[in-house]
């Protein structure tokens, strides 16, 4: 889509470009208390697995060295607790996400796993990130890059607040490429999330725009292009319960 063009999605449907992101941030104001939940039913519990192996892929040091991780989009903590609880103390992680009540739950949780004194939230956005230029050994992003406006200035944005030799990581439901599972999940998705989303969470709008928001992300081959625009080199995928959720890999070299 054109830049000129002043409309863009927001799950299946258009609106205005510059209204997209208030939009995006209300419905995380709206799951923030509930995100676990969230993400049980947007995957079936699987999202813990994922993120086990996207961690176990990014292979943090498990030396005292000092190694500077940045989670974009990651408020409240899965993937900064999973790193720094697979890491030792010399690894240090800030979570960046633009949705404050996300953060607010992430700081509560940090401290109940007597993490904080590893971490540091800040609220800000993808697209235009609150960081020096080459900062970070390691910037990932989980379930969180489908809901931003502009994706190629959020890579672009990775690769900027990247040492040299620094990796992206992103982890994102995806297009499924087993037969017949994709059927499947479609009819789970679109029958089943909403109406669950109601009943535990008594929000069906926000679960909608979720199950919508995933089928207007890029498939694999797609955004590995994207990567590779941004200038990332080596970029890979891998495939989770047969593309339900892929992992997505780059380099800064």
């Amino acid at each position: 889509m054109s830049r000129t063009d002043t409309s863009t999605s927001f799950g299946f449907k258009t609106v205005e470009e510059d209204k997209r992101q208030g939009l995006v941030n209300e419905v995380f104001s709206s799951v923030a208390e509930n995100y676990d939940l969230m993400n049980d039913l947007m995957s079936g519990g699987m999202h813990r697995v994922w993120k086990s192996a996207f961690i176990n892929w990014l292979a943090p040091p498990k030396t005292s060295r000092d190694y500077h991780h940045l989670d974009v989009a990651g408020g409240t903590g899965d993937i900064a607790f999973r790193l720094l609880e697979a890491s030792r103390g010399g690894t240090r992680s800030v979570i960046c996400d633009i949705s404050g009540e996300m953060l607010r739950v992430g700081e509560k949780r940090a401290r109940e796993r007597a993490l904080r004194d590893r971490l540091t939230f800040v609220q800000g956005n993808a697209e235009a990130l609150p960081f020096p230029d080459n900062s970070f050994d390691a910037y990932t992003i989980a379930f969180g890059i489908r809901n931003v406006t502009h994706i190629d200035q959020a890579l672009r944005e990775a690769r900027r607040v990247l040492k040299r030799g620094g990796r992206f990581m992103c982890l994102e439901f995806s297009k499924v490429e087993v037969p017949m599972l994709d059927k499947v999940y479609d009819l789970f998705s679109f029958n089943v999330i909403p109406h669950l989303g109601k009943l535990t969470a008594g929000d069906r709008a926000s679960y909608q725009y979720l199950v919508e928001s995933i089928r207007k992300f890029p498939p694999q081959e797609e955004f590995v292009a994207m990567i590779e625009e941004a200038g990332f080199e080596q970029v890979k995928y891998r495939n989770l319960s047969g593309g339900i959720a892929a992992m997505h890999s780059g380099w800064k070299l």
